[in-house]
């Protein structure tokens, strides 16, 4: 798998993806995640508590709500996330090559019209709950 070979040995895809994930947007909190990722809060909570021993993230507490915990990228988990995404950048554009200009260009186009219409489809989840 291309993005298992662009990860640190040390990380999970797992946890990568809830690292790119908090990359993207800032700030989360668990159940965030767990929502986003359909998966239960138990796995969230264990993916979370080994990026934290890790120092990837940081747990901030909420100042108005103290149930409330969001998690945020430390210095080191964007320097993680930026890293991997730049070696996975690399190892795609050498794949690329394989195609001309034409068809390069209608991927991106195709790619980034699927990211629009994912991110359309998150805001109206997010807005609907």
């Amino acid at each position: 798998m291309l993005l298992r070979r662009c990860i640190e040995e040390d990380i999970t895809v797992d946890q990568y993806l809830a690292i790119r994930y908090l990359h993207a947007c800032g700030r989360s909190t668990s159940s965030e995640l767990a929502e986003y990722f359909c998966v239960g809060k138990s796995s969230i909570t264990a993916i979370v508590t080994r990026l934290f021993d890790k120092g990837l993230i940081a747990r901030i507490p909420d100042s108005k709500d103290r149930r409330v915990t969001y998690l945020e990228l430390t210095d080191e988990g964007r320097k993680h996330a930026e890293a991997i995404d730049e070696r996975f950048r690399e190892r795609l554009a050498a794949f690329l090559g394989y195609f001309d200009q034409k068809e390069t260009q209608r991927f991106i186009e195709t790619f980034e019209k699927l990211a629009d219409v994912l991110a359309d489809e998150e805001g109206r989840s997010r807005t609907s709950t």
